[in-house]
């Protein structure tokens, strides 16, 4: 069921760009009180208030931190429940077990954050999944943690400007994850995913998965086309929803289950890592095509997190072995609806992938000895969670821990090796250590 409550302003809200219709046996239930906030969308000519934008200005993220219900007596670090990217991986959101708070990643400073207090007075209630969307004041919260601020099998709709929720989305089990679009709000959920219309919370599409618990899935974000990516029916299996040319693609990706996955920008690219994590394959999602396959290691790891660079030129990978690899791609996600591959006049300036001395004897030893390997690496605590995206100066990553680390670091395109730190903070420790920095 989905329900929204009014916006704060009588004036009303511009819609998104036009949607393809629904199929026919979606919908099942949604209730909306009024159309909710159009994201990215501008303000309406009738009004000049500035509550009627849904875009939140450049400058008031550059303005001091704010702060909601601060505790003076509370110093110990929040717990960690949630840390994710934004799309374009300018900011970073996390959840904890007392509300969620947002950082800027260029420069590393905190934004602000919402700390909620229970009913009663006491301690904190916890956020367990924060969804940006981009820079706006708009984003998706699910409740988490043992004191759960909202119930788990509920997606809210958090305008900040309001600083309340001004919708809801719920189902019958708990959600997993929220991806956002300026014209969609995808829920997962352990076994389905359910694509709504941000403008007025319309169900458009059902899609049922093999067991999720991770809550994996991605959407393209370029304006006037959709690209979704999720787990199929199959173990190892991608299903690739194309929702403009209204095409299905199913991708068996690897003999295993899928333990992650990331996708460009414009949904061309899609990379893939098993439960197994020794390889990574890059996919064309046009047509399933197997692109490139890399390798991250010998021995079995956990992959945490992959992430394409903005010009698809690089791929980053983090596992629980504690290193962060950075391969190069001989692809162009640009050239892929009409070749699937550079062309001799346009060559990659980058470094080649690092390949195996013994690659000449392909066909005749295991693949190992003919693998590409990454070309630059950082070194973490092994066994720490972390999650990876290239940063907004060139050739940077920015990586994120579970244990409240931000790393900035850069590699050497052209020789590779060990990337140097740049710069170190911990955002779970108290404000004094770097809001002001």
């Amino acid at each position: 069921m989905a329900t929204l409550s009014p916006p704060s302003s009588s004036a009303s809200w511009p819609l998104p760009l036009p949607l393809p219709p629904p199929p026919s046996d979606s919908d099942p239930n949604p209730n909306f009180l009024s159309p909710p906030v159009a994201p990215n969308s501008p303000p309406s000519s009738s009004s000049s208030s500035s509550s009627q934008t849904i875009d939140l200005p450049e400058s008031e993220y550059n303005d001091d931190p704010v702060h909601t219900n601060p505790d003076p007596t509370r110093s110990a670090a929040p717990t960690l429940l949630h840390l994710s990217f934004n799309q374009d991986h300018g900011c970073f959101a996390t959840g904890t077990d007392h509300g969620f708070r947002i950082y800027n990643c260029d420069p590393f400073r905190e934004i602000f954050r919402r700390d909620f207090a229970s009913d009663d007075g006491g301690g904190g209630t916890g956020i367990g999944v924060v969804e940006m969307l981009f820079r706006c004041n708009i984003l998706a919260l699910v409740g988490g943690g043992p004191y759960p601020q909202y119930p788990p099998n509920k997606v809210m709709i958090w305008d900040d400007h309001q600083t309340r929720c001004i919708g809801e989305l719920s189902f019958r089990s708990e959600v997993k994850s929220v991806r956002l679009r300026r014209d969609r709000i995808v829920a997962i959920l352990l076994q389905k995913i359910f694509v709504y219309n941000f403008a007025d919370l319309k169900l458009l599409h059902q899609i049922e998965t093999i067991s999720n618990p991770k809550g994996l899935c991605e959407v393209s974000q370029l304006s006037g086309s959709m690209v979704l990516v999720c787990l199929g029916l199959l173990k190892g299996q991608i299903r690739v929803e194309h929702y403009n040319s209204k095409r299905t693609k199913f991708i068996m990706a690897h003999d295993s289950r899928i333990a992650c996955f990331a996708l460009t920008q414009d949904g061309r690219m899609l990379a893939t890592s098993s439960s197994k994590g020794t390889l990574v394959r890059i996919f064309n999602t046009l047509d399933g095509t197997l692109l490139q396959e890399v390798r991250r290691g010998a021995d079995r790891a956990e992959i945490y997190s992959l992430a394409f660079s903005s010009s698809a030129q690089w791929l980053a990978v983090s596992s629980d072995k504690g290193t962060v690899h950075v391969f190069g791609l001989k692809v162009d996600s640009g050239s892929l609806g009409s070749e699937r591959s550079r062309t001799s006049s346009e060559p990659n300036l980058s470094v080649p992938p690092a390949v195996s001395s013994l690659s000449f004897m392909k066909g005749v030893l295991p693949r190992y000895f003919s693998s590409e390997w990454s070309v630059a690496q950082f070194r973490l605590h092994e066994g720490s969670q972390y999650i990876v995206a290239f940063g907004h100066q060139k050739n940077t990553v920015v990586i994120l821990g579970m244990d409240g680390s931000f790393y900035r670091c850069q590699f050497d395109p052209l020789a590779g090796g060990e990337m140097t730190q740049l710069e170190y903070y911990n955002f779970l420790k108290p404000e004094d250590s770097f809001l002001n920095s």
